[in-house]
C-alpha cells in the first residue's frame, strides 16, 4: 500500500511538471515569436513568409530544446517521436481548429510550394528512418535542405525595395530581450518536460514513443495553436496556415537534423508506422489545401478526426 501511494503522489508530482514546463514553454515561445515577428516586419518580409519562416522558427523552438534534450538525454523514442507527434498535432488538432474558428484560404504558393515540400520532407525522413536509425550524415542532410529552402522564401517573399536600416537599427531593447529571454525560458521548460514525460512513460506502463507523440508533442505545439487561431480570428490565413506548414518542415529538416548531428538516433519500429500516417495527414492536407483554395470548416473538422484516430491507434499499440 506505501507503494502504491508513492507511486501515485511521483506520478502527480510529474504530472505537475508537465502542466508548469507547457506553460513555460508557451510563454517562452509567445516571447520570442513576438520579438522575432516586429524585426522580420521591419525588414519588409510578407505576411505569408513570417509565417513560414520567423513564426515557424519561434513556434518550433519548443520542439527543437524538447527533441535535442531528449537525444542528449539519451531517449531517442521521446526525441523522434515529438517531432513526428508534433506535426500530427499540427496538421490535426492545430490546422483543423483554426480552420473551425475561420475557413482558411490558401495562397498559390501555399499550394504549389509549400505544401509540395512537405509532403517531399515528410517521404524522405520516412525513407530515413526505415532502417531505425537516424545517422549524423543524415542529419546534415536534413540542416543542408533547410538551408536551401530558407533561402528560396527570402528569396521570393520579401516585399521589395531597400530595406530602411534605420528602421531596423531602432528594433528596441525590448524585442531583443524578449528573443533571448525567451529562448532561455523553452530551453529550461523542455529539459523539465523531457525528464516528467520519461518517468511518466515508465510509471503508465507506455512507450517512450507513445508519450513523446502524444503528451509531450501537444505541450511543443501549444505556441503553434494560440498564435495559428489568434491569427485566423484576425483574418491572417497567410500567417496561420503559413506557420503551420512552416513549423512542419522546419520541425523535420531544422530539429530532427540538429538533434541526429548532436547524437545518432535508434528508434522502435513505431517510429515507421507514425511517419507513414504522418505522410497520409500530409498528402490529405496538400489535397484540401488545393481543393477550391480554401480550407473549409467540414475539412477542418475532418483533420481534427484523423488526429484523433491516430492517437486512439498509438494506445492500442
Amino acid at each position: 500500500m506505501p507503494l502504491l501511494q508513492g507511486t501515485a503522489v511521483a506520478i502527480a508530482v510529474d504530472l505537475g511538471f508537465v502542466a508548469a514546463a507547457v506553460g513555460g514553454l508557451w510563454v517562452g515561445a509567445n516571447w520570442f515569436v513576438a520579438g522575432a515577428t516586429r524585426l522580420a516586419r521591419r525588414l519588409g518580409l510578407s505576411g505569408l513568409v513570417i509565417g513560414l519562416t520567423v513564426v515557424a522558427f519561434g513556434t518550433s523552438a519548443p520542439e527543437f530544446a524538447v527533441t535535442v534534450d531528449a537525444a542528449v538525454a539519451g531517449n531517442p523514442d521521446i526525441s523522434v517521436a515529438n517531432v513526428v507527434g508534433s506535426n500530427v498535432v499540427n496538421l490535426g488538432f492545430v490546422l483543423g481548429g483554426a480552420a473551425l474558428v475561420r475557413a482558411l484560404p490558401t495562397s498559390r504558393d501555399l499550394v504549389w510550394r509549400d505544401s509540395l515540400v512537405l509532403v517531399g520532407v515528410t517521404a524522405l525522413v520516412l525513407g530515413l528512418l526505415w532502417d531505425l536509425r537516424l545517422e549524423r550524415l543524415e542529419g546534415v542532410l536534413l540542416l543542408g535542405l533547410l538551408v536551401g529552402y530558407l533561402a528560396v522564401l527570402v528569396r521570393s517573399g520579401s516585399v521589395g525595395g531597400a530595406v530602411d536600416t534605420a528602421t531596423v537599427s531602432s528594433f528596441e531593447r525590448t524585442d531583443a530581450a524578449r528573443l533571448v529571454v525567451g529562448l532561455g525560458i523553452v530551453v529550461g521548460a523542455a529539459h523539465l518536460l523531457v525528464g516528467s514525460a520519461a518517468d511518466l512513460a515508465g510509471a503508465a506502463g507506455v512507450s517512450d514513443w507513445v508519450v513523446g507523440a502524444t503528451v509531450v508533442a501537444l505541450g511543443t505545439s501549444a505556441p503553434e495553436f494560440v498564435t495559428s487561431v489568434a491569427a485566423a480570428r484576425r483574418g491572417r490565413a497567410g500567417l496561420s496556415a503559413g506557420n503551420l506548414v512552416g513549423s512542419c518542415v522546419f520541425n523535420f529538416l531544422g530539429v530532427l537534423g540538429v538533434a541526429a548531428v548532436v547524437a545518432p538516433l535508434p528508434v522502435s519500429p513505431a517510429a515507421v508506422s507514425g511517419t507513414t500516417w504522418l505522410l497520409g495527414t500530409v498528402v490529405l492536407v496538400a489535397v484540401l489545401f488545393g481543393t477550391r483554395r480554401v480550407l473549409s470548416k467540414p475539412e477542418g473538422a475532418l483533420l481534427i478526426a484523423v488526429n484523433a484516430v491516430n492517437w486512439a491507434l498509438d494506445f492500442l499499440r
